[in-house]
């Protein structure tokens, strides 16, 4: 998988912004629709709809939203929470369809489907389109990320700004979905208009200001680059030998030898050194690490703002063939390893 070309990340950030208007125009029209602000609902309420009125008003208040004495409550929290739950469904339902991993939930014969599968599945299904069916099917393989049993997905968007979201998803080219930094960006175009406004406020930096403001995606080589002298200079102070540290003609021929399969480590750096008796050796730029641990597997690395989660993926791709090399494990016994005890995340 390749990095964004500059021009279909432009159009991305073009596509994004604009979602975020009209999701959260929808997801204030829906709001309005059920009195979720108003301090009691309306008399032609159905039963239902009181419900999940309740249930929305209970989950504004969770996410920060108040309530005043007469029972009035905001909602701006609210309708940003339903505006990136629905966008971000459907996005990461086209992401998974596209890489052929949207999966048909039949325990016994799991396959993988198309979106234009999912409209013809959506009836059958009791899903209004192939687009809810596809997001369905999304929300249950990722179960942590999307929660069915949210009253945010309970609540149903209006018919032309849900079609209007449809279209802006439908059009990006099969190329934004192919990429390997796609959904970084788009955590970044999302917040950007909201960072604007909360920069030009100049008020003060407070929790409900913070994301926003500090949404910054990390691009791939930067992330190589941190990891490669920091992880991969630890690694290659203890597989290169003295010999190859004193008798090596280049840093490329440094890099080479402290490289696994799959771990090119192109961006560690080395520097040479000069000892007491003028002798002089290689070493990595960003230093050995001694105080690290010796064993890959006490090492403990933690995210400390796990948004797409890309630093975790690349230390997990660097940190599963060390330790098939040091500790001789299977791929699978190495893969459970990783995740078990070295990755970690906020």
């Amino acid at each position: 998988m390749q990095p964004l070309e500059k021009t279909l990340r432009s159009r991305l950030e073009k596509t994004v912004k604009e979602a975020r208007d009209v999701a959260e125009s929808a997801a204030l029209a829906a709001l309005n629709q059920l009195g979720v602000g108003q301090a009691k609902p309306d008399g032609y309420f159905s039963e239902e709809e009181k419900a999940l009125r309740r249930r929305l008003r209970v989950h504004g208040r969770q996410l920060g939203d108040r309530r005043d004495p007469k029972g009035e409550q905001e909602i701006s929290r609210l309708i940003e929470e339903v505006a990136y739950e629905h966008w971000h469904r459907m996005l990461f339902a086209r992401f998974l369809a596209e890489n052929n991993l949207l999966m048909y939930p039949d325990p016994d014969d799991p396959v993988a489907i198309t979106l234009e599968e999912c409209e013809d599945l959506a009836a059958d299904e009791g899903a209004a389109n192939g687009w809810e069916l596809a997001a369905r099917y999304a929300a249950r393989m990722l179960p942590q990320i999307f929660r069915l049993d949210s009253p945010v997905f309970q609540l149903t968007l209006p018919p032309e700004h849900q079609q209007k979201l449809e279209h802006l998803v439908t059009d990006l080219p099969l190329e934004v979905f192919t990429a390997s930094d796609s959904l970084g960006w788009v955590y970044q175009f999302w917040q950007a208009k909201r960072k604007d406004e909360v920069n030009k406020s100049e008020v003060k930096i407070g929790a409900r200001e913070l994301p926003a403001v500090t949404q910054l995606f990390t691009e791939p080589y930067m992330v190589s680059f941190l990891l490669d002298n920091a992880l991969g200079a630890w690694w290659a102070a203890r597989r290169l030998t003295e010999a190859d540290l004193k008798n090596a003609s280049s840093e490329e021929e440094l890099r080479n030898k402290a490289s696994l399969p799959g771990v090119p480590l192109e961006y560690l750096r080395f520097v040479q050194i000069e000892d007491d008796a003028g002798d002089t050796q290689w070493q990595p730029a960003a230093g050995a690490f001694d105080a690290w641990p010796e064993q890959l597997g006490d090492l403990k690395t933690l995210d400390p703002c796990c948004g797409s989660g890309h630093f975790l993926v690349a230390a997990f791709l660097m940190l599963v063939p060390m330790r098939m090399e040091l500790e001789g494990l299977s791929a699978h016994e190495v893969v459970d390893a990783v995740l078990r005890e070295n990755l970690h995340g906020l």
